[in-house]
């Protein structure tokens, strides 16, 4: 049977809601002589999609947009100038297509998937065969859609920062999104000692199942920053992985230690809802090393794999719930429900 000479895919004909996510069938493309064509097999959710189905999002879109970042496939064919893939490959996309060493750059944040560059909301899409990784064997094309955006954010934050995590640090991760469990997977993986934050005793509970050593709620402990100085003795942490943004930052600063690590890589507290924090006295006085992130890089993706790879059990990807491609909008809906635990997956 050969390859379709379509593909069916969501795209936004106008941007203000995942309820006007809109299924077309349209040709699909060939692979250029350095690409490959990838059939995506399942798709992961990112809070992103959400801020940019909604229009909160603060980087420009392409009109017409087809959306989300994070894929995990199957190549179908390859150009005629690749070398490094062949069909039957498993693959995921890189979420910036064409960063291949650590420097951002212009032109590294226009290769966005789902925004600055059509997304992989899509059953055939091409990619430039630099952009590709190899899923770990172990890994099903559902756990593996899981790793480009929420595991290398958590691996860049964790292991490719002003320092790597070590064995007897202290970190705190906050909720129970992709993201923070990765960061708790890895953390575990690494020989450190999680303090997970969450308003929900149950997905407290998940986090220690994962291998949190502590776990704190923040509803009926909103003073979350003090047990945090209580558990480490009035140290403080040693890394801290916010992803709340200015909602959370100042009891983030207040319970890391004298020149400790926050790692900012998200707003889930809403980018202009809360006042911004006033973070230049703390950083001087007490020598905080305050770092944003934006995902990774292909050789990141390449190492975190071989991390995954040798820590199996330890960070094998947690999918809370997966939705078959027909059922996209519920997806997100689900995921815009916050009630799972980990990762929302589309199967294809």
């Amino acid at each position: 049977m050969g390859v379709p000479t379509t593909t069916h895919q969501y795209s936004y004909p106008e941007l203000g809601s995942y309820d006007n996510l809109v299924l077309n069938e349209v040709p699909r493309a060939a692979p250029k002589p350095h690409e490959v064509l990838v059939r995506t097999r399942a798709v992961s959710l990112q809070f992103r999609d959400l801020l940019i189905a909604n229009r909160q999002y603060p980087s420009p879109v392409v009109p017409n947009l087809v959306p989300c970042s994070d894929m995990a496939g199957e190549v179908i064919a390859v150009g005629e100038d690749v070398k490094t893939w062949k069909a039957g490959d498993r693959v995921c996309a890189n979420f910036f297509l064409d960063k291949l060493n650590d420097e951002q750059t212009p032109e590294t944040d226009a290769s966005a998937l789902g925004g600055a560059v059509h997304g992989v909301l899509t059953e055939y899409r091409t990619f430039p065969a630099h952009a590709l990784v190899a899923i770990p064997s172990h890994l099903s094309y559902e756990e593996a859609s899981t790793l480009p955006c929420a595991a290398l954010t958590a691996y860049n934050a964790l292991l490719c920062g002003y320092a790597p995590l070590k064995a007897g640090d202290t970190v705190v991760v906050q909720g129970t999104g992709g993201v923070s469990l990765f960061a708790l997977q890895f953390a575990v993986a690494s020989g450190a000692t999680v303090i997970a934050t969450s308003s929900s005793d149950d997905k407290l509970k998940a986090a220690k199942e994962h291998g949190a050593a502590h776990i704190i709620n923040y509803r009926t402990t909103p003073d979350w920053d003090r047990e945090v100085l209580e558990i480490t003795g009035g140290v403080g942490a040693d890394r801290v992985i916010e992803v709340a943004g200015n909602a959370t930052l100042q009891r983030s600063i207040n319970s890391v230690k004298l020149g400790g690590s926050i790692d900012i890589i998200g707003l889930l507290g809403g980018a202009g809802d809360v006042p911004p924090v006033d973070i230049i006295v703390p950083t001087i006085f007490r020598s905080l090393k305050i770092r944003g992130l934006y995902v990774g890089s292909v050789p990141q993706f390449h190492n975190m794999n071989k991390l995954i790879a040798a820590n199996a059990s330890t960070t094998r990807p947690i999918v809370d719930r997966v939705f078959p491609f027909a059922e996209a909008k519920a997806a997100f809906a689900y995921l815009a429900s916050q009630a799972h635990v980990g990762k929302v997956v589309i199967k294809l």
